[in-house]
């Protein structure tokens, strides 16, 4: 299938660029010995599993269904971290998973026992800030997420083999050494007792400049020094830079300025966009005022606020255009919705210049998950 001949909106995930970012994560574990899983929840097209599969050592979980979907359709480690699990869900995650993260000390003391046989590990919040935004950083104040060194008991150790640390967001190895450098002040003590660290994820090891040298000495030391193995579970530095969101405008209007009224929406296929916000990169298209034609790019759903961004282009807009929003596989698919009745967007393979529909939705995917 051509380009020209896709459905839109879909979401575009190049395969090239896929195996691009694996190789770069391989290369890190040959040179490490660190082991790296997929973060499901920032990328769970398990089209392409059978590949990631190829290059990372597993996945890890953020729930019971994420687990499920690693059980059915990944190989290698089972890991899975949950702030809380519950009694009907739990016997069920024991069964499938192998390595199983714990948020305090009840959350240990109560499944513990239904998890034997399993590595069972902490959750540590090293209480130390990278980032600004408090909404993305677990070492907030009040934050829920993880053991403070004064809720830390040394009897935790009886029953976990393990810790795990995750604070970074899109975030650099200078953020990562600096969080394990507080991490290992005041939890170091530990360390040389257990058999694993988790340093979570957040790392984009794939995004062009970032520092691997520092990332490879950083997992090193904590290796070589304590004798564990470590691990990291990246999401989106696994599928970086691999997909596009493309979208036809169907009209434009005209209110003080030109909006392009299009048929994807950010409420609905890329919700970041307004949680963050943030405002996607768009080919062919400027900042506004850059080029010489300004557009509000926005949606056919009811909600006024439902803004992609202003940009600019060089020619004008026209009904039937085409357009390509950037960096679309990551925290897209997994976090889209169907508000208003919105269709969602079909799920497209790239790889060279041909391209696949791998999955298209309909009016039952909105339906079955009403009632």
């Amino acid at each position: 299938m051509k380009f020209s001949e896709l459905p839109t909106p879909a979401y575009v995930v190049d395969e090239d660029k896929l195996t691009e970012n694996l190789g770069i994560l391989r290369r890190v574990k040959e040179q490490t010995g660190c082991k790296i899983l997929l973060a499901q929840k920032a990328f769970s097209c398990f089209h392409f599993y059978p590949l990631i599969s190829r290059y990372l050592d597993g996945t890890t979980s953020s729930g019971l269904f994420e687990a499920r979907l690693a059980a059915e359709e990944a190989k290698g480690e089972r890991h899975i971290y949950c702030p809380a699990y519950t009694d009907a869900e739990f016997p069920e995650i024991a069964r499938i998973c192998d390595h199983i993260v714990f948020n305090s000390a009840a959350q240990l003391e109560k499944f513990a026992e239904k998890a034997r046989g399993k590595s069972l590990g902490i959750r540590i919040n090293p209480e130390f800030s990278t980032q600004s935004s408090q909404i993305y950083d677990p070492c907030a104040a009040y934050s829920r997420l993880g053991v403070t060194k004064a809720a830390f008991s040394e009897n935790l150790l009886d029953k976990t083999e393990g810790f795990h640390i995750h604070t970074l967001c899109e975030q650099s190895a200078e953020d990562l050494a600096a969080t394990v450098a507080a991490f290992e002040k005041n939890f170091g003590g530990y360390f040389k007792r257990l058999k694993w660290i988790n340093l979570g994820g957040g790392h984009h090891i794939t995004r062009e400049g970032y520092n691997l040298g520092l990332l490879i000495k950083v997992i090193c030391g904590l290796s070589d020094k304590y004798g564990v193995q470590v691990y990291l579970e990246p999401g989106e530095a696994v599928a970086l830079n691999a997909g596009v969101l493309i979208t036809k405008v169907l009209e434009i209007v005209k209110n003080g300025k030109y909006i392009a009224i299009l048929d994807a929406s950010a409420e609905c296929h890329m919700p970041d966009v307004l949680e963050m916000p943030y405002r996607p990169p768009l080919k062919n298209a400027g900042k506004a005022g850059e080029y010489g034609y300004d557009y509000r790019l926005s949606s056919r759903t009811c909600l006024a606020g439902d803004v992609i961004g202003d940009y600019s282009f060089k020619t004008p807009l026209k009904e039937g255009d085409i357009l390509e929003f950037g960096d679309m596989a990551i925290y897209t698919m997994v976090k889209n919705n169907t508000f208003n009745g919105m269709p969602l967007p079909a799920i497209v393979k790239k790889s060279g210049d041909e391209y696949t529909v791998i999955k298209q939705f309909g009016y039952s995917d909105f339906k079955g998950r009403l009632s």
